[in-house]
């Protein structure tokens, strides 16, 4: 049995789950569905297109599942996907998709800081975490593990690989590979070895992480070369995998080196 108060204006065709806790002045429209053991806070509006999971909490002043703010829009029925154990602070927006069929889409244990906002059709791993004030545009792909400092600026479509850290008042408009940290210069500043250790990335690894952006940031060839070259020259792995993908699916391009 959930504890909702009489002062929520909440649909009756909206799906609440079990054990939740929803306070005063929360608003929640119709095509909505909440998993169980959420709390939401006061003046929190959850809107249409929501599918939130379990065990997430929603602080005061937040918006999931805003309309986007995009001119392409034109009312179409879309969703916003919120996942399990995230915590969502006071004043966030998270806009749901543009078109048909589409979504965006938060996955678990996330922790979203005071005014974040994650824009249409953008899709976040998991253990991501978003600083203060930090906005991401549309279309953007975040992978696990991503930790945006205060204030930073994702410019729409770009992506950001598993691992990597931004720094705080960062504006990129280009890829920002795994494990690596993103200068405010928007250049790279080595790897990230706090983050790789703390997912237990081998020593051996992470040395050979370091080798293969080397080759990418400090040689003298292409980015189709450099890739080239860490295939032929560093010892494989899951995680070197990861990197050789990453690069080679880039449209945007990468950030620059030092």
């Amino acid at each position: 049995m959930s504890e909702i108060s009489p002062k929520a204006e909440i649909s009756p065709k909206a799906r609440i789950g079990n054990n939740c806790k929803i306070f005063p002045f929360v608003y929640i429209e119709d095509d909505v569905v909440i998993g169980d053991d959420c709390i939401i806070f006061p003046f929190v509006s959850i809107l249409n297109g929501t599918r939130m999971g379990s065990h997430n909490k929603i602080h005061q002043g937040s918006v999931i599942a805003a309309l986007p703010q995009d001119f392409d829009f034109r009312g179409e029925k879309t969703e916003c996907i919120i996942g399990d154990n995230n915590i969502i602070r006071e004043n966030v927006v998270i806009n749901r998709a543009t078109h048909t069929g589409g979504q965006t889409v938060i996955g678990n244990d996330n922790v979203l800081m005071e005014g974040a906002h994650i824009s249409h059709d953008t899709k976040v791993g998991n253990r991501c975490v978003f600083g203060y004030g930090t906005k991401i545009a549309g279309d953007c792909q975040i992978q696990d593990g991503v930790i945006f400092s205060s204030s930073v600026i994702e410019n729409a479509k770009t992506r950001v690989g598993r691992g990597a850290m931004v720094q705080a008042g960062t504006t990129f408009s280009k890829d920002v590979p795994p494990y690596i940290i993103c200068t405010r210069k928007n250049t790279y500043g080595g790897v990230n070895f706090t983050m790789g250790r703390s997912y237990g990335v081998d020593e051996k690894v992470l040395k050979h992480i370091a080798n293969a952006y080397r080759l990418v940031f400090h040689g003298q060839t292409s980015l189709f070369d450099a890739v080239n070259q860490i295939e032929e020259q560093v010892p494989d792995s899951p995680e070197i995998q990861n990197v050789i993908q990453f690069l080679r699916s880039s449209e945007m391009g990468i950030i620059s080196k030092m």
